[in-house]
């Protein structure tokens, strides 16, 4: 992953085209990118810090809440157990009863008040056993009589283990109720304490927090009753504390609430205050100011802002040394890099330093040295031959307008030979290229020392194995006897490292000013000329004007074929072949035509040898082998399971990745390798028997069947034939036509047929042209016939209704026919 600051140090020259001159200099980015590192790391930083110090304020806000929580809770207490104490005082008190019973109300009144003052409660009242209120302290005492009433309920179902807080004109208070025993429950003594700005206070003054009374009428959303804090935010505070909930369950642990009062933030926490159903419910709230916790970090804070400050300043004037000490000697270096691109090398790199920039200058200087190294070489190298230490192409083109422009003066010819080796491709391929490149150097000592030895000439390799020579004062008939000379020179055998070589060549040749007034121009026909030899195979060919012509010609079809390939113009036909012992078609050569959107359909002897010569074959058989693949699948899917034979050529079986393009092929089509059979010519074979070998050898074991096509017609040798592992022979024609005719003839297909089966190979024979062929063949113990007389080739998609209509021929041999071929 790229990270921002090596993309900007690393920009492209575009991307800063519209920057300030100032701000694309490396110095400049350096600092940007220094300064950005330490503004990015300070704000992170700075952010990292900010979030921790509210977090941990937040913590000990809540931590604040609860403790407050457990004093208010600690007070309550303190109140209800004084309550309780006082009314169970009050209501065990033997003269009180005795004054109850006997109605004395003054008395009752006065141990009433007693009671109160005793523990400051701020109403005590006592009621019968049917909460009619008999006698209370404060005038306000019917008030409470209800209040006593659901108290004393509770506390007869068992639930009054706790003072009840009720909302009595506006006021809340903390309630307790006891029965009255005389020895059954004969009234009620409640008492009840004013929670008020006094209680709030206490738990400010315990905890330092601030709390507030809030009260909850039935429809009605919460308001605050009293608070600590000032009376003109009592309305605000109600507005901005409405808990979601209609009303606190007492076991609910989530009630902390954040409010807003003012421009102050505050944390809260409820704590609901026990009451009776179906009382308005009072809650206290305690809140701490936000705000005011983390006032005490926000020094720190600008203690903190200071010193990030102060580090963004110290970082800013280290990273613009940093970036002069980098770009300073940079400068140094870029000014002797233009001096080495304006190809002054003599200027030495002098800067001294240990770092890495002193590293880099010694490389440039370094650099420096093997460029005027190399500039001499260059120099060098761009006229002569590095192999064969000759002129090279280049010097030759010098030389030859040299040669012209005297010929032009004097009128006396100069000629120009092309010559290119025979076989030197196959030489490479097998004895290696260094014995290849040593080959070129004994060719181009053999040139200079024996044939040109004397002689005013110019000898130059041009490339590859091709090599001129430019002889000033030659004229064509001069020219030819040295081609002659070089030829019969070659008929000798170079023997290297063990192994000797045949040597041979085509030579070209061209005369100024007969055959061009232009150095390239004479170059480019004596190209011409000497390929025009090689295809020949005539050795020498002086130029002439129609081979111009000829060479378009081949390029225009290599380009057409090309074409074909890619815009579907080729065909693939297909003509059976017959099992003489059954009569049923069991397998089909592969053949291929062009259809020419102008020229028609273009014969295969046009184009095929054509394919072999320039290559363009190992395109045309793939081609073939993706269409058989194609028409195997479509006969198999019409119940037609044959063997399809194609043809593969020299270039083919030198290819050593021909097996597995084939492999690939049969998995993607998902055929059967044994319903594909191979055809090689014996040429093909023997032109590099190792190497056909080692293929063949790949395509057998991968299931394929190999045949040798029209065997008898070239020259391999039976200890070969032996080695190789084919499947069958197949009889060439011009020996199956005449057999009828030629007692010679027939007798070679006899010898043929037992020889292959000998071997334990299948024997095909093509070319029949008569039932009399086919049923000598048959007689013979011929495995396979194909020929006109079956059927001529088809096209592909018409080969699976012409099988439907096939029907097979009588093979009965008539004793006369066998009269004419009749063998000894």
């Amino acid at each position: 992953m790229a990270w921002p600051w090596s993309r900007a140090l690393t920009r492209p020259p575009e991307a800063l085209a519209g920057m300030p001159a100032i701000l694309r200099s490396l110095q400049a980015r350096i600092v940007a990118v220094f300064l950005g590192l330490i503004v990015a790391i300070q704000l992170a930083a700075w952010w990292v810090i900010d979030e921790h110090i509210e977090r941990n304020a937040r913590k000990d806000i809540h931590t604040e809440l609860q403790t407050a929580e457990r004093v208010l809770e600690r007070l309550l207490k303190q109140n209800d157990d004084n309550l309780r104490q006082a009314t169970q005082v009050l209501a065990l008190d033997y003269g009180f009863r005795a004054a109850i019973a006997s109605g004395d109300a003054d008395t009752v009144q006065s141990a009433l008040a007693n009671s109160a003052e005793r523990v400051q409660a701020a109403v005590a009242a006592y009621t019968d056993a049917d909460f009619r209120l008999v006698a209370a302290t404060d005038p306000r005492g019917a008030r409470f009589v209800q209040a006593i009433e659901r108290y004393a309920r509770r506390n007869v179902e068992g639930q009054a283990d706790s003072s009840l807080f009720e909302v009595i004109d506006g006021q809340p208070y903390q309630i307790v109720a006891v029965p009255v025993r005389a020895p059954a429950v004969i009234g009620w003594v409640g008492m009840a304490f004013a929670v008020g700005n006094t209680l709030l206070q206490d738990v400010k003054s315990l905890s330092g927090l601030d709390a507030a009374l809030m009260h909850k009428q039935a429809g009605a959303p919460w308001h605050t009753l009293m608070s600590t804090r000032q009376a003109a935010e009592l309305r605000e505070l109600g507005a901005a504390w409405q808990p979601e909930a209609a009303d606190f369950d007492v076991q609910r642990q989530d009630r902390h609430r954040t409010v807003r009062l003012g421009d102050a933030e505050f944390d809260t926490r409820a704590m609901p205050l026990p009451g009776v159903e179906g009382a308005a419910p009072v809650s206290a709230l305690l809140m701490r100011s936000v705000t005011e916790a983390l006032a005490p970090y926000a020094q720190l804070q600008q203690v903190l802002l200071a010193l990030s400050l102060i580090g963004v300043a110290v970082f800013a004037v280290g990273s613009v040394i940093t970036a002069r000490h980098i770009t300073t000697p940079l400068r140094v270096l870029s000014k002797s890099a233009r001096r080495l691109e304006e190809g002054h090398y003599d200027d030495a790199v002098s800067l001294h330093s240990r770092d890495e920039i002193g590293e880099l200058a010694r490389s440039f200087e370094t650099m420096r040295v093997a460029l005027q190294v190399r500039a001499r070489e260059v120099r060098r190298l761009a006229y002569e031959d590095q192999l064969t230490d000759l002129p090279n192409r280049e010097q030759f083109r010098l030389d030859l307008r040299a040669a012209v422009e005297v010929a032009a003066a004097t009128g006396a010819p100069c000629a120009v030979l092309m010559l290119d080796l025979d076989r030197f491709k196959h030489v490479n391929d097998v004895l290696g290229h260094r014995f290849g490149d040593r080959l070129l150097r004994a060719v181009a000592e053999r040139l200079r020392h024996s044939v040109l030895y004397g002689r005013p000439a110019v000898l130059a390799r041009l490339g590859g194995d091709e090599f001129a020579i430019l002889l000033p004062d030659h004229g064509a008939t001069e020219a030819e006897a040295v081609a002659a000379a070089i030829l019969a020179d070659f008929e000798q055998p170079m023997t290297l490292d063990d192994h000797t070589v045949d040597l041979g060549a085509g030579i070209g040749i061209v005369v100024c000013p007969e055959h061009g007034r232009q150095a390239d121009e004479l170059l480019a026909r004596a190209e011409v000329a000497m390929y025009a030899a090689k295809q020949r195979q005539a050795g020498i060919v002086v130029y002439q004007a129609g081979l111009d012509s000829g060479s378009q010609e081949s390029l225009t079809l290599l380009g057409e074929l090309r074409h074909a390939v890619d815009h579907g113009q080729l065909r693939l036909f297909l003509q059976p072949k017959l099992d003489l012992r059954t009569g049923r078609v069991v397998g089909a050569e592969a053949l291929i035509r062009w259809l020419h959107p102008e020229r028609g359909m273009v014969p295969p002897m046009r184009f095929i040898p054509f394919a072999e010569q320039t290559g363009f074959i190992r395109v045309l058989s793939m081609w073939v082998l993706e269409a058989v693949a194609d028409a195997a699948q479509a006969l198999a899917a019409r119940g037609h399971t044959l063997k399809i034979a194609v043809n593969l050529s020299t270039r083919d079986l030198m290819d050593q990745e021909l097996p597995a393009k084939i492999e690939s092929l049969l998995a993607r089509h998902a055929i059967d390798p044994a319903g594909l059979v191979l055809e090689i010519t014996e040429s093909a074979i023997m032109d590099d028997p190792q190497r056909a070998l080692h293929t063949l050898d790949r395509l057998h074991q991968m299931g394929l069947k190999l045949s040798i096509d029209d065997f008898g017609t070239g020259y391999s040798s039976l200890a070969y034939l032996k080695r190789l592992p084919v499947d069958e022979l197949k009889i060439d024609r011009s020996f199956v036509m005449n057999m009828e005719s030629d007692v010679q003839d027939a007798k070679i297909v006899r010898s043929t047929i037992d020889l292959a089966h000998n071997l334990g190979l299948t024997v095909v024979a093509e070319g029949i042209e008569s039932v009399k062929a086919l049923r000598i063949l048959a007689s013979l113990a011929c495995d396979e016939a194909q020929g006109y007389f079956i059927a001529r080739p088809m096209p592909a998609d018409e080969f699976a209704d012409w099988l439907a209509d096939w029907t097979p021929p009588d093979l009965r041999l008539e004793t006369s026919l066998l009269e004419p071929t009749a063998v000894s």
